[in-house]
């Protein structure tokens, strides 16, 4: 008997320290996993922007760029202009709360027919 209550006694404090080693990678998990929800979040984002900005240059108006600014914030717009075509590409770049995610952006490119000549 006595030997069993010594396993039992040196077998104290054993659940602690796996939870203590365990809740770190658990923790970096759920880190990672909410940064790619927030990537994925921003590149819809992203690409509606761009569809916005598309059919705002193809109507002539030149707001796009305020237009993309509401839905994104910061970012990065440029237009092209394909055959009947008007092409708006956005960019913006990703972050985690206030960490840069490695220079990462999310980008979407968007063509609207526009009014014509």
């Amino acid at each position: 008997m006595v030997g069993v209550r010594r396993a039992v006694q040196d077998d104290r404090g054993s659940i602690t320290a796996e939870f203590a080693a365990g809740l770190p990678a658990v923790m970096i998990v759920l880190v990672l996993a909410l940064a790619a929800l927030q990537a994925s979040t921003l590149q819809v984002r992203v690409v509606d922007a761009a569809a916005v900005a598309a059919r705002t240059l193809a109507r002539g108006d030149s707001d796009a760029d305020g237009a993309v600014n509401l839905l994104v914030g910061a970012h990065s717009l440029s237009s092209t202009h394909e055959g009947d075509f008007v092409c708006a590409t956005v960019s913006a770049p990703m972050s985690f709360g206030s960490l840069g995610l490695a220079g990462l952006e999310a980008t979407a490119r968007s063509c609207a027919l526009g009014d014509g000549p």
